[in-house]
């Protein structure tokens, strides 16, 4: 009874607006780490869900001129930041004698969006679910440290708004880390990261065929659906004013939506899931996010990546 009562309190806190993203996410860390999960399955998918429904939300509080700029630019660097994101995990993996289905696995979700991509190409290798809890431990341990870390070192290195969105989006992994990130920075980097990310969504289809098409397999895969509904968000923000109040409505509802999303992701990463991970499949995680995060810093600093 306690450790329901303790993670309904803070499913309240989380959705009362009182709280930050980080917050939320701090507060579904401590309850992970420190009570057993009473709804471990029905948090996950419903997690899922109102990441969804909160992304679409976030468009209508966006300019649909200002979200395909940043998608177009976004779209050449995610293809780059994918395949060097790729080439290097892999290769990490081998060095680190990571199995190649979690090696694999790992680079896809750092790579493309995180825990949605690991879930799109894990059928089409055949992952176990061994495979897949040691590569989802992986990528959800470093999005909480992300989450946290990133808007302080965006400020300390003085990165602008569109700087950091830029940044956030090609080197955080799930997109509610990203728009959590990206939040806390500023509504100019709201924008920026949610657009960009969303493009490096898109890369799940292409991948996960040439996957299938790799291993000789059927694919299924999983449209974004969300994605076309975010850009209809901003299409009603942009040509059709009159629906402003509700829109402000909606936007704010999706600011709690996501609130909420990054404190049930937090209540889900326990001390059995980082025992699960090993040090190996970490430790490639790691390393490969590190140089992820750093290059791209560094190329967005130079001038060489900017929108």
């Amino acid at each position: 009874m306690l450790n329901r009562a303790v993670f309904l309190v803070g499913l309240l806190v989380a959705a009362s607006s009182f709280v930050s993203p980080p917050v939320a996410l701090t507060m579904g860390l401590i309850f992970g780490l420190l009570f057993a999960h009473p709804y471990p399955k029905e948090t996950s998918r419903f997690s899922r869900w109102l990441l969804q429904a909160s992304v679409v939300g976030l468009g209508f509080g966006m300019n649909l001129h200002e979200v395909l700029r940043a998608g177009r630019s976004g779209f050449v660097y995610t293809f780059m930041g994918i395949a060097f994101a790729m080439l290097v995990g892999m290769g990490l993996g081998t060095l680190l004698n990571v199995r190649r289905t979690p090696a694999f696995l790992i680079s896809t979700g750092t790579a493309i969006c995180g825990g949605s991509a690991i879930a799109a190409v894990g059928p089409i290798v055949h992952a176990s679910d061994e495979e897949m809890a040691v590569s989802l431990g992986t990528v959800f341990v470093l999005n909480s440290v992300a989450l946290l870390t990133f808007p302080a070192i965006g400020a300390a290195v003085h990165l602008s708004q569109t700087q950091f969105g830029l940044w956030a989006a090609l080197a955080i992994h799930d997109t509610s880390s990203v728009v959590g990130a990206a939040a806390k920075y500023g509504a100019t980097a709201l924008a920026v990261g949610t657009t960009v990310k969303l493009a490096r969504a898109l890369w799940i289809v292409p991948v996960a065929l040439a996957t299938a098409m790799a291993r000789h397999a059927k694919a299924r895969i999983r449209w974004p659906w969300f994605i076309g509904l975010f850009a209809l968000a901003a299409v009603c923000n942009t040509y059709l004013p009159g629906g402003g109040p509700v829109y402000g409505v909606l936007s704010k509802m999706a600011h709690i939506g996501l609130t909420v999303t990054l404190y049930l992701i937090g209540t889900g990463i326990s001390l059995a899931t980082l025992k699960q991970v090993g040090y190996r499949p970490l430790m490639q995680g790691v390393l490969l996010w590190l140089v992820v995060s750093v290059t791209s810093l560094l190329l967005i600093q130079h001038g060489w990546i900017r929108l």
